[in-house]
């Protein structure tokens, strides 16, 4: 569960608020999320023999202020597809990220990759909303949620279609993953306490995943150096959103991160 005093805590605290003030009813939600389309594959998508890139459309984050707050996420998106990315990252946190709901939705009518909803998932009706929207997956955060949460939210996407990606941030948080049968693990390399990054974390971290489970390396990830290093530890994508967002030709840089990405 959260830990006390982080900016997790008070982010999901947030979200839990409104979901306690959410009228809506899950069934209903249920219903309207089984008739929509599947979306395209996250999974198949980010498993493929090269490192797969998962470029994210974001505006601002809490630790780092303001990215590209102007950013359109149509434009993006294509940017980001034209420039070889296996799959996309859509904030949809309004409160804290300046994303939203509509952003994705605006994103899946321009390009037909698989989209992860990146958000804090406190509620079966975040899952529910994530298929009607068009996502191809959700963010599970292990920090975030009892292990009792984590396996009904993992089977209730897995009842949806969707995908999970389930994130951790230490060696204990990936045995819970691992045990609630996460078929993706994200390593985050942000401390929750500090907003501190360990450039490290992810490679001294990876041997703990098995390799029948796909792996995502997260947060931190500036240099085409780095891509190279995460391919050769065996990692199967990289999730990158701030060297993008802030470099000014986010086809190009998506490009040069898929190129540094291939397994020599």
């Amino acid at each position: 569960m959260v830990a006390e005093g982080t900016y997790l805590e008070r982010i999901v605290g947030w979200h839990l608020e409104r979901a306690r003030n959410d009228q809506r009813k899950l069934e209903q939600l249920m219903e309207g999320a089984r008739r929509s389309p599947r979306s395209p594959s996250f999974s198949i998508a980010i498993g493929t023999d090269d490192l797969s890139l998962i470029a994210e459309c974001k505006r601002r984050s809490p630790s780092r202020g303001d990215l590209n707050i102007d950013l359109v996420p149509s434009e993006i998106a294509v940017s980001y597809r034209d420039g070889g990315a296996s799959a996309l990252s859509v904030l949809t946190d309004t409160e804290h990220f300046h994303g939203s709901v509509d952003d994705l939705k605006e994103v899946r009518s321009v390009v037909d990759i698989p989209i992860l909803r990146k958000d804090f998932t406190v509620d079966p009706r975040d899952i529910a909303d994530a298929k009607i929207m068009g996502a191809s997956a959700v963010l599970l955060i292990v920090a975030a949620l009892d292990p009792i949460q984590l396996e009904d939210y993992l089977a209730l996407a897995q009842e949806l279609e969707l995908d999970a990606l389930v994130e951790v941030h230490d060696a204990k948080e990936i045995e819970v993953a691992l045990e609630a049968g996460a078929s993706i693990v994200g390593i985050n390399q942000r401390n929750l306490h500090d907003f501190s990054i360990d450039t490290s974390l992810a490679s001294s971290l990876r041997s703990m995943i098995p390799v029948s489970v796909l792996s995502v390396a997260e947060s931190g990830i500036m240099e085409l150096d780095q891509v190279s290093s995460l391919a050769k530890d065996g990692f199967s994508a990289v999730l990158v959103g701030e060297a993008l967002v802030t470099s000014g030709d986010p086809e190009g840089q998506s490009r040069r991160f898929v190129t540094s990405g291939i397994r020599r």
